[in-house]
C-alpha cells in the first residue's frame, strides 16, 4: 500500500511540476527536474532497502540529485556511500486522506479562486487588494489528486487560509470524480494536514548527492 502511494505522489509530482513524466527504474523512477538551482533531479524509492538505496546512488553523478523514500532517516544513513548526505531538516510525510466535501467559505476581506491548467488545478486566495494570500494546487490523477504547493504567505497566516486553500482543492477534486487525496508534507504542514482529516503512513527520508 505505501509503495504505491510513493509512486502516486511521484507521478503526481511530476505533473504538477511540469517535469518529464517519471522514468521507471529497478529501484523505482527517476524524475528530471529543471530550473530549481537546489535540485536537477529526484530518484524517488517506492521501499527503501539498502541495496536499493546502493543501487540507485550508484546510478548518480550528477550534484544536488536528491533521493527520497519511505523510511526513517536514521536507518537509511548508514547505506550511502560517500558523498551523500542526509537532509535531516527536509525529512517529509507521506499521508493521504479520502476525500469529504466541506464547501468552505472564505473569511471576510478575502476570496478564494480556482483555475485548471491541463491536468492542475490551482486554487489561490486573495485579499481585498488582489493580492496573493495563499496557495495551493493539485495533480489530477483519475480517482486520485496529488495536493503540492500549498503556502500562506506569512502576512496572512493563523487565519485559516491554508485550510481554505486544502478543502477548496478537495471539493473540486470531488466534483472531478477523484476519491482519494495524497501529498508528501513537510514537518511544518503536516500538524495542518491532520488537523483537516489527513493520516501520515510514512516518513520520507531524503538525501541528496553533494560530492
Amino acid at each position: 500500500m505505501i509503495a504505491d502511494m510513493v509512486s502516486t505522489w511521484a507521478a503526481g509530482w511530476a505533473v504538477s511540476r511540469g517535469t518529464p513524466e517519471p522514468a521507471a527504474k529497478p529501484w523505482g523512477v527517476h524524475i528530471e527536474v529543471a530550473d530549481d538551482p537546489g535540485e536537477v533531479g529526484r530518484h524517488v524509492l517506492p521501499v527503501a532497502a539498502e541495496g536499493l538505496v546502493r543501487d540507485a546512488a550508484a546510478t548518480v553523478s550528477a550534484p544536488r540529485t536528491w533521493m527520497k523514500m519511505p523510511a526513517e532517516p536514521e536507518d537509511v544513513a548508514p547505506w550511502l556511500p560517500p558523498g551523500w548526505v542526509m537532509a535531516w531538516q527536509d525529512t517529509g510525510y507521506l499521508m493521504a486522506v479520502d476525500l469529504v466535501a466541506t464547501g468552505p467559505v472564505a473569511p471576510e476581506g478575502y476570496r478564494a479562486t480556482v483555475r485548471t491548467v491541463g491536468d492542475v488545478v490551482h486554487v489561490r486566495v486573495l485579499d481585498d487588494s488582489g493580492d496573493v494570500a495563499a496557495k495551493g494546487q493539485m495533480a489530477l490523477l483519475g480517482d486520485t489528486v496529488v495536493v503540492d504547493r500549498v503556502r500562506t504567505e506569512e502576512a496572512h497566516r493563523r487565519r485559516g487560509l491554508g485550510g481554505l486553500v486544502m478543502r477548496s482543492l478537495a471539493d473540486d477534486a470531488l466534483d472531478r470524480g477523484a476519491t482519494l487525496g495524497v501529498l508528501g508534507a513537510t514537518a511544518a504542514g503536516r500538524a495542518l494536514y491532520e488537523a483537516l482529516g489527513w493520516k501520515t503512513y510514512a516518513t520520507l527520508a531524503e538525501c541528496v548527492y553533494r560530492p
